[in-house]
């Protein structure tokens, strides 16, 4: 009898930790795709995605920003966007993997790719910012973005439209934007804008979507908002109120998604900060769960989703330049591993445990091997700006040593297996080497005892960092995702400040 009252209880508690786990799950386990920049070429998105649902993921947030093949307005798609029958092919094979495609629709700012265009010069907030809409033009919003939604509809099947609403720095920015701030505060500008667009999306059936940054910096921007609407709270490593009273938010009566990011600030091509987020991972997800949050979405960036303009008169742009371009998705499967390991997981993940099962398994690296790989990528990840590295003691030429070693200690652990996966690690050191060495140039190059023979030896040291041989290994390793094109541009932008360095010197060395 007592035997059976303890297994009783045993299966009670059991049960009872089944519907407690169950209850705190996430319902969306999401990944988002940022092709603003970096646009992946098919055949590998699909096998990029196959892996995230074999994975448990069971949605995609696509920002196809301008790869996608508008309709209506055709002159927003790039060069790189995918025919209608790619995008209808491709969530046509995504509901064969139960993976719901939501569309990211940017509807308030981080539009440059728009407004970008004369056909949309007068919805801009500024006339030579084109990052944002001007809210107080409703009306003519409301027009285009209901010819943009209702496009996305037409090729995907997801009950969900991502609206954006992040990051709107122009808030309040126009004469227009100005006067209705007067009356009734920023928050209700937004607020106001937001609802439109969130009641747009309703009317046509769907579920709107927004980031919380914003609403949690003006909670009043809150009011009024369809029921309906899903807030996601992006976090990337900070306190939960940094953008607002979070607890505001989470009294709002919304659904809530969290999101944690593989890539972003100051991540670019020469810096990856691997430990912040493996920390992100570790310590947001659970908490998330933990708060409650319906969802979890993986965030990606490819850059900051600032643009610098290139004028060739002093009211046309001719271009516009991305801010921060980070290396492309295809070395970081680390962290996207790390990601599915952790949403499946019901404790946080445990990062030094993790980096050794994967070394031992992609690399068959021992404990000791994949303990100097993690040390070495996570060595010093310190920016230099305006030549002076923000951390107190340290030089730009410490900073160049300690990723000269580190690069070494990655090229001397040899994988026995996927030598390609490892050499994108191989690459990332050397490029941050590379743009190292030439920051310390131009640090010698500034000081004031710049003189002809420090020039020749300057420009010496230069000659060497030969930029093609990684050129050449960029374009190798990222042949199957991005296009040829693609990879010139990048190439060619990350190399910028060498080419510079070298007319600067040879034209001193020449005249002197």
């Amino acid at each position: 009898m007592f035997r059976k009252f303890i297994a009783l209880c045993l299966w009670v508690v059991c049960c009872v930790n089944t519907v407690f786990a169950q209850r705190e799950d996430f319902h969306i386990k999401g990944f988002h795709l940022d092709l603003r920049i970096q646009v992946m070429k098919m055949p590998v998105l699909r096998q990029f995605v196959k892996h995230l649902a074999d994975n448990g993921i069971n949605t995609l947030v696509m920002e196809w920003e301008a790869s996608y093949p508008y309709r209506e307005h055709a002159v927003i798609s790039n060069q790189y966007a995918y025919s209608r029958q790619e995008v209808k092919d491709f969530i046509n094979y995504c509901d064969s993997l139960h993976v719901d495609v939501i569309p990211l629709q940017q509807s308030f700012g981080h539009v440059e790719y728009i407004l970008r265009h004369p056909r949309y010069k007068n919805l801009r907030e500024d006339s030579k910012d084109y990052s944002q809409v001007n809210p107080t033009k409703d009306a003519e919003c409301k027009a285009l973005f209901k010819d943009l939604y209702k496009d996305m509809i037409s090729t995907h099947h997801s009950k969900y439209i991502h609206i954006g609403g992040d990051e709107t720095y122009l808030l309040g920015h126009s004469k227009a934007s100005r006067e209705k701030v007067a009356k009734v505060g920023k928050g209700r500008l937004y607020g106001d804008y937001i609802k439109m667009l969130c009641d747009l999306v309703v009317s046509l059936g769907k579920i709107p979507v927004v980031w919380a940054d914003i609403a949690l910096k003006y909670p009043d921007a809150l009011e009024g908002l369809p029921k309906q609407t899903v807030f996601v709270d992006w976090n990337y490593g900070w306190p939960l109120d940094r953008f607002g009273d979070h607890s505001k938010l989470m009294r709002s009566g919304f659904e809530i998604w969290g999101s944690p990011a593989i890539r972003s600030g100051p991540d670019n091509y020469f810096l990856s900060d691997w430990a912040k987020h493996f920390d992100n991972i570790s310590t947001f997800i659970p908490q998330a769960r933990k708060l409650g949050y319906k969802g979890i979405v993986m965030t990606s960036w490819s850059t900051s989703g600032i643009y610098s303009p290139v004028f060739e008169s002093a009211t046309d742009i001719v271009d516009l330049y991305a801010v921060r371009r980070v290396y492309p998705l295809s070395g970081f499967n680390m962290l996207v591993d790390a990601y599915l390991r952790s949403v499946e997981a019901s404790s946080p993940l445990n990062i030094r445990q993790f980096i050794d099962q994967y070394c031992k398994e992609k690399f068959d690296f021992n404990q000791s091997q994949s303990g100097k790989f993690w040390a070495a990528l996570k060595a010093a990840p310190y920016e230099v700006v305006q030549d002076t590295v923000p951390v107190a003691g340290i030089s730009i030429a410490a900073l160049l040593d300690s990723a000269q070693q580190s690069a070494e200690v990655i090229r001397r652990l040899q994988p026995r297996k996927n030598s390609a996966l490892y050499g994108h690690y191989l690459l990332m050191a050397d490029i941050r080497v590379f743009y190292l060495s030439c920051m310390e140039i131009q640090y010698r190059l500034n000081k004031d005892d710049f003189n002809p023979a420090i020039a020749g030896k300057l420009l010496s040291q230069l000659k060497r960092l030969h930029p093609e041989k990684l050129d050449q290994r960029f374009a190798l390793l990222n042949k199957d995702w991005l296009y040829p094109a693609e990879i010139g541009e990048e190439n060619r932008l990350r190399n910028y400040k060498w080419h510079l360095l070298k007319q600067k010197l040879e034209a001193y060395v020449r005249s002197n």
